[in-house]
């Protein structure tokens, strides 16, 4: 397995960085591309597209469907109206209740970590030891579902990354087409957050744990890179350990690359973090980040072409 940034031979223009942010931040991500492909900005193009968590099922559909296509599935999958506001409130409490406590629980292990490696390595030995007591069944579930998201199984020829982390030794992974990796595993482990994702004899988990949750400094080399942040580049590991959002953008730009980011508005924040998986919010969240798309495709235009 990869665990360095494939080689890309080809044009070294673009590149788009899709971020991890659970299942509202990946509608939120479909909604900024389409709004800015609708309004004329195509960014599916990118010489390069890096794809983390949330961020990688986001890489693969785009290379399977247009925007648009995915976008208006995003709205026609959109929930029932609850009966009683309290009904909805109750659902998102349940829904944000395993977030909230995958949040403690990761804060705990960063508390008892020195370093992002040695995070990366306390975290795959957690996932282990879930899976140890599991009975299985999750590989199999996890990898359908999965699939049944991505409109093709096919790598598309395009650069496309997606990152991830091997339980085992917190090692970084990144796999590209030429990984020998179907698709749908590379995604699969990329977004296994919880228990490790099989794939031959190693197992994963979530590439957010690789840097942060946007993963840019895979973009090095490129003249211009686009990120797309559904958490806004938060996060729960200290500043010195140099892996956040704004560090990996400060390196870049040291490098040469103009690099432009974008993250949910204020008044959409209410969907991310806790709530990141709760479904009833995805309709909603895509729509803001159509908005935000729209808007600024203009100004953009001139940093992207």
């Amino acid at each position: 397995m990869n665990t360095t940034p494939p080689s890309q031979p080809q044009a070294r223009e673009r590149a788009l960085v899709l971020g991890g942010g659970g299942s509202t931040g990946n509608a939120w991500l479909i909604g900024v591309v389409a709004g800015l492909f609708d309004a004329g900005l195509d960014v599916t193009t990118a010489d390069l597209t890096i794809g983390t968590s949330a961020g990688s099922t986001a890489a693969a559909q785009l290379a399977g469907a247009s925007p648009t296509e995915l976008f208006a599935a995003i709205l026609a999958a959109a929930p029932p109206p609850q009966r009683t506001d309290t009904a909805a409130a109750d659902r998102r409490r349940g829904a944000s209740r395993p977030v909230a406590d995958h949040l403690a629980r990761m804060s705990t292990i960063i508390a008892s970590s020195d370093d992002t490696a040695d995070l990366r390595r306390r975290v795959g030995a957690a996932a282990l030891d879930l899976a140890a007591a599991s009975d299985g069944a999750w590989q199999t579930q996890w990898r359908a579902t999965v699939a049944a998201r991505l409109p093709s199984q096919q790598w598309p020829q395009r650069a496309v990354l997606i990152t991830a982390v091997d339980a085992r030794t917190g090692e970084p992974t990144v796999f590209d087409r030429h990984s020998g990796v179907d698709l749908a595993d590379a995604v699969a482990a990329s977004c296994s957050s919880g228990l490790p994702f099989r794939i031959g004899d190693a197992s994963y988990i979530d590439g957010g744990y690789r840097s942060n949750a946007e993963n840019a400094d895979l973009a090095a080399g490129y003249a211009r890179v686009l990120v797309l942040s559904p958490f806004g580049g938060r996060s729960l590991t200290p500043l010195e350990w140099g892996n956040h959002l704004s560090t990996q953008v400060d390196q870049l730009r040291a490098v040469g690359s103009r690099v432009e980011t974008l993250s949910p508005n204020g008044s959409a924040e209410h969907m991310f973090g806790p709530n990141a998986m709760d479904l009833t919010l995805r309709p909603a969240a895509a729509r803001t980040g159509y908005e935000q798309g729209m808007a600024l495709a203009e100004p953009l235009a001139a940093f992207w072409r």
